[in-house]
């Protein structure tokens, strides 16, 4: 009998065949598809160069991209760590092969294993070999020669169960990942070598045979059971006059006499080696699926609560928690290992680049999340974020994000207290949270003051110097040299000087550069803490001897009201943030020019300072759901919002792959505006929306049954002070008199063509009579729907019925529309916030906010969006007035410029830039 041959060579290119229809018909419906192959060489041998020259033209057969990376012999252990490192990092490689050998320096070990095991695709890595010899472990992969001598034997119709295996041979690369491959099969195995005795009989006694012990024909024909399979994977060459190259390719088996004996036989060459290079193939192809695979099979697993009654106090419920690490919820969402940079174990900063990776998503849905006019006490808006989300994330298995802002110090330590939520829907842990976090505000704070500092410097420089030596030490000579630094040239184009040279400005052109001459009285620009310090509100300053008279009046903002917060809350990525920083006008020159942070030289410095502060922040919910935290302006003057950065990322991460279904598979990000729809709302739209090019899917107005009994004429509400029975108790004729605040905070948000579900958050003495009057008048204003949530005492699960109306209400049409373009005048656009959103009957101007327009429009600042600062507490600027008043005239005391956030802000009746402690602190 002579065997049948096992053809290698033709089941090969069967298998690269197959590979490359399926590559073309998974980029049919997902043409980011593209198995890619990275193979690193460290110097060359004539041996393993032809080697690649196989795997490069293999790969380019079955459609796979492949690439050589080759690095000379002198490359060091660390440099080659830091390539794999950056393959490792490059979700559009997935595989990394590490040619072997590698030089003697360089642990092969250590490189082998610093591949990532889900790019391990010659299976040689700790993992996977770890897996494979485990008893029912799962590899990710196999190595490929042991996985090619599986498939040769199961396209040969070997059926392997009771059979008696010999592997001849123990190495890591074949011999003893085989042996377990076997095992698997259910072959009784046997694993021989050159030291084992009575070597003949043990592969005597084989059914199968798999020859791996490097030896050129070495095993004979007379030793192997008749009717045996052999599956040889030696390469030994040896000399052959006949041959071109004197020498020629055998295996470990003598092949002319095993295959009078053998049922069935793989030749050498054309027997296992063609089979490895398609098993690395097939290794490449399964780590492209997993990849892909991975991104749609994203899964929240919620934390279970332990609910009491009566709810604990919020710092309770909290530290009775125990968070996941932030690793796992980052993993599950998602995020891989170098996007995320952990600041301990619960808190951590995502890498922008994630934007770059994920930006082929369509976006997840959008949800802005406001609330009717609040009491002193809040109603809710942020408890109703968090508890929408973990009814989302928790209990209806979408991944859904709650995006906040960080809370400023101030109001921490002073009346409101933190800003995580409350009850059994917080943002854990709530101390970390509400206190330093990962340093952001201090990194605005620090931006913020050094450009106070370099502006007051500026101008004592100046006034202590005439213009050569002032222009001298601001453009020195260095090492016999004289040039421009880089930021210089920002303010010589602003003066339309071209020169490069800075010896060649004339008299003229240096008075001009030099000289910033900065108006005292017209800066802007104050220092900030976060503090409510009410003592620093206004200040002397440059009253020292040494500032030789240059005393000013001045005085500190909270920390969280500097434009730098706002520009953080509003850059798209990096570079505009730097430009935005730049463009702050800080004061007007005494010809009545602008003086940007850029003209004192300041904006790279605090771009530096704020570099990190720009990356979001990754915290969690009770429920073990996934928060964004990161900017907090300050609601009164500012957008109060968190940051356009958190929510691009947030939306690419709950969004949908092609070819996934968008409608079933989308996931939620909950935002929230500061304070009410006609003050946060408002802003959203129009400032941040109009940034960021993002358009909500929905609109939740949240509404208590005790803020619309104040509107309706209850009593004041006082901090710390017991509630007057009338909240207490139903009062139906009194809470619907006050439903007139809700209509028209619904009718506001209908002005932006978004769909509007009302959230009744529901406290235990409302009644189920005075929820109905609520959903009765909320219907009848034109929301979508009105639904009670009880997420405060119940977490996500008393907020699923409110989370299934957001789903629903998220998929209608949409008519979005701005209130207002740029186009007027400051004059009509403040107008027409004050007609439409508060009803106001109209809008005064004080003589110093007329003179201010009047610059700004001089200026060419004239046509931007418009911040109106004014109390939280009425829709007018009063807040006494409750309800929705008419009629009032709006009085505009003041209208200051942020040009890098981007806006006007105009200060209505009596507004503070930073609050004071009460006369209990928190």
């Amino acid at each position: 009998m002579v065997a049948a041959n096992i053809d290698g060579t033709a089941i090969a290119k069967s298998i690269r065949e197959r590979i490359n229809a399926d590559i073309k018909k998974t980029q049919e419906t997902n043409p980011r598809y593209k198995p890619s192959l990275k193979i690193i060489q460290v110097g060359e041998r004539s041996d393993s160069s032809t080697y690649v020259r196989m795997k490069l033209k293999a790969a380019e057969e079955a459609n796979i991209l492949c690439e050589l990376v080759q690095f000379p012999e002198s490359i060091t252990e660390p440099e080659l760590l830091q390539q794999i490192t950056r393959f490792n990092n490059d979700p559009t490689v997935h595989g990394i092969l590490v040619q072997l050998p590698i030089p003697k320096h360089i642990s092969e070990h250590t490189i082998t294993s610093a591949v990532a095991g889900e790019k391990d695709v010659d299976g040689f890595g700790i993992s996977n070999i770890g897996e494979l010899s485990k008893r029912g472990g799962h590899p990710l992969f196999t190595p490929c020669t042991p996985k090619g001598v599986m498939v040769l034997l199961e396209e040969s119709g070997v059926d392997l169960k009771g059979k008696t295996a010999v592997v001849l041979g123990r190495s890591d690369i074949v011999g003893s990942p085989v042996s377990s491959l076997l095992k698997n099969a259910d072959a009784t195995v046997t694993v021989c070598h050159s030291r084992t005795q009575n070597l003949r009989e043990e592969i005597k006694r084989a059914d199968v045979l798999v020859a791996a012990i490097g030896k050129p024909q070495f095993v004979k024909g007379d030793w192997l059971k008749p009717g045996a399979v052999v599956i040889d994977v030696g390469t030994n060459y040896i000399p052959d006059d006949s041959k071109k190259s004197g020498q020629k390719l055998v295996g470990d088996v003598d092949f002319d006499s095993a295959a009078q004996i053998a049922s069935k036989i793989t030749p050498v060459p054309g027997g296992v080696g063609p089979m490895t290079v398609a098993m690395l193939l097939q290794n490449v192809i399964n780590s492209a699926t997993i990849y892909f695979e991975k991104q749609k099979a994203r899964h929240i697993k919620p934390l279970p609560l332990k609910l009491q009654s009566p709810v604990p106090s919020d710092i309770a419920i909290s530290r009775a928690q125990h968070p996941k690490p932030i690793t796992m919820v980052a993993d599950e969402v998602g995020i891989a290992a170098h996007e995320l940079e952990p600041y301990g174990a619960s808190k951590a900063k995502v890498d922008l680049t994630l934007l770059q990776r994920l930006g082929h998503r369509k976006n997840g849905r959008y949800v802005l999340v406001t609330g009717i006019t609040p009491t002193p006490l809040g109603e809710g808006k942020s408890t109703t974020t968090v508890g929408l989300t973990q009814a989302l994330a928790g209990h209806l298995g979408r991944i859904a994000f709650a995006n906040v802002r960080q809370p400023s110090q101030g109001p921490t330590f002073g009346i409101k207290g933190g800003a995580a939520g409350g009850g059994f829907s917080q943002v854990i842990p709530m101390d970390e949270f509400n206190l330093h976090l990962t340093g952001d505000i201090h990194a605005i704070s620090a931006a913020n003051n050094l450009l106070a500092a370099a502006i007051e410097t500026r101008m004592f420089h100046e006034s202590t110097q005439k213009d050569g030596p002032l222009y001298k030490r601001l453009v020195p000579t260095t090492k016999g040299k004289r040039e421009f630094k880089p930021i210089m040239f920002r303010r010589l184009k602003k003066l339309g000087i071209t020169k490069t040279d800075p010896n060649e400005l004339t008299e003229d052109e240096i008075h001009r550069f030099a000289r910033l001459d900065i108006d005292p009285e017209t800066i802007t620009w104050r220092r900030v803490l976060d503090v409510n310090d009410r003592h620093l509100r206004g200040i002397t300053i440059g009253t020292a001897p040494t500032e030789k008279g240059l005393t000013r009046e001045t005085g500190f903002d909270i920390s969280v009201a500097s434009e730098c917060m706002a520009i953080l809350a509003l850059s798209n990525d990096l570079g505009d943030m730097r430009e935005r920083l730049g463009r702050m006008v800080v004061a007007t020159s005494k010809n009545g020019d602008p003086v940007t942070c850029d003209d004192v030289g300041a904006g790279g410095a605090l771009a530096a300072l704020m570099k990190d502060a720009i990356k979001p922040n990754l915290m969690q919910t009770l429920e073990g759901t996934p928060v964004f935290v990161h900017a907090g302006p300050f609601a009164n003057i500012s957008i109060g919002a968190s940051s356009v950065l958190a929510d691009k990322l947030a939306l690419k991460l709950a969004g949908t792959e092609a070819d996934e279904i968008h409608t079933d598979k989308a996931g939620f990000v909950v935002t929230e505006a500061g304070f009410d729809f006609t003050m946060g709302g408002e802003r959203f739209f129009n400032i941040k929306c109009r940034s960021s090019g993002l358009v909500p899917d929905v609109v939740v107005v949240v509404a208590t049954v005790r803020a619309l009994k104040v509107h309706g004429g209850g009593p004041e509400i006082t901090p710390g002070a017991a509630l007057h029975e009338v909240y207490r108790t139903e009062n139906v004729d009194i809470l619907r008199k006050g439903c007139v605040n809700l209509r028209k905070h619904i009718s506001n948000a209908r002005e932006y063509g978004i769909p509007i579900v009302v959230a009744i958050n529901k406290f235990e003495t409302d009644t189920d009579a005075e929820i109905a009057v609520i959903k009765e008048e909320a219907l009848a204003a034109g929301a979508t729907d009105a639904i009670p949530a009880n997420h405060w005492a119940e977490g996500g699960q008393g907020a699923v019925e409110l989370a299934k109306g957001v789903i629903t209400a998220s998929s209608k049409e949409k008519d979005f529309k701005l209130l207002y373009g740029l186009e007027g005048s400051v004059q009509e656009r403040i107008e027409k916030i004050g007609k439409t959103m508060y009803g106001a009957e109209q809008v005064e101007f004080s003589e110093l906010a007329q003179k201010k327009v009047d610059t700004y429009q001089k200026q060419g600042f004239g046509n931007l969006p418009i911040c109106v600062a004014k109390t939280q507490y009425s829709l007018s600027h009063d807040p006494s007035l409750k309800g929705a008043p008419t009629g009032f005239t709006v009085p505009i005391r003041d209208v200051r410029l942020a040009v890098g956030a981007g806006y006007l802000y105009a200060l209505a009746a009596d507004i503070q830039t930073i609050p004071g402690l009460p006369t209990a602190p928190g």
